[in-house]
C-alpha cells in the first residue's frame, strides 16, 4: 500500500512534465490571436510551473521536511524549465529563451511562495 501511495504522489508531477514535453515538441502552438496569444501562453506557462512546483513538493515532502521539499521542488521545476527551453531549440518553428525560462521559474517561485504562505498560516495561533 505504501508503494502505491508513493507512486501515486509522483505520477501527477511526472505526467505534467510529460504534457509540457509534448507541447514543447509541437512546431507551432499559435492560435492566431497575435499579442493576446503570446500573453495567454506566458500566463499558462507561469501557471503550469507553479503547479509543477506544488505537485513536486507534495511528493517530496514524504521524503524530507516540508521546508526542504519546497526548495527542492522549486529547484527541480526551474531546472525542468531550463531543459524545456533547451529542448525547444531543437524543434523547428520553436526557440528556447532565457526570458521564457525566467517566466517558468517565476511561476515555480509563486508556487513555492504559496506553499510557504499556507504553511505559515496553518502554524499561526488562532
Amino acid at each position: 500500500m505504501a508503494l502505491n501511495r508513493g507512486l501515486g504522489l509522483w505520477l501527477p508531477p511526472l505526467a505534467l512534465m510529460g504534457v509540457i514535453y509534448f507541447f514543447s515538441a509541437q512546431p507551432d502552438l499559435s492560435s492566431g490571436l497575435g499579442f493576446l496569444d503570446l500573453v495567454l501562453r506566458k500566463v499558462v506557462h507561469f501557471a503550469e510551473y507553479a503547479l509543477l512546483c506544488v505537485l513536486g513538493w507534495r511528493a517530496l515532502r514524504t521524503r524530507t521536511s516540508a521546508g526542504r521539499a519546497v526548495v527542492l521542488a522549486f529547484v527541480i521545476s526551474s531546472a525542468y524549465a531550463a531543459t524545456d527551453e533547451f529542448h525547444q531549440t531543437f524543434v523547428e518553428g520553436r526557440n528556447g529563451t532565457p526570458v521564457d525560462w525566467a517566466i517558468d521559474s517565476a511561476g515555480a517561485a509563486a508556487g513555492a511562495l504559496r506553499i510557504r504562505a499556507v504553511s505559515l498560516r496553518r502554524k499561526a495561533p488562532a
